[in-house]
């Protein structure tokens, strides 16, 4: 409670700020794996970034072909 409100009463609450409209960046911090083939395909996670919340799913699943992919390749790889 603000020292000028009168006891019993609610303090006027701060006006909002406007927030710039469009896309925020998430922050993610991408560390390399020590493989090149997935962090190849984990650096279009930094594309979400740059797009609205309701086009991440295309990233994401994108992320996720690329990521079964790499590992099915690797997988065969070591059953030669």
């Amino acid at each position: 409670m603000t020292e000028n409100a009168p006891e019993g009463t609610v303090p006027e609450p701060e006006p909002l700020q406007e927030v710039e409209a469009g896309p925020r960046p998430l922050g993610v911090v991408l560390e390399a794996t020590g493989n090149t083939e997935v962090d190849a395909v984990l650096v279009r996670l930094r594309d979400a970034d740059l797009l609205p919340t309701e086009d991440h799913v295309e990233v994401y699943e994108d992320v996720h072909r690329g990521l079964r992919d790499t590992l099915t390749r690797l997988d065969d790889d070591n059953r030669s």
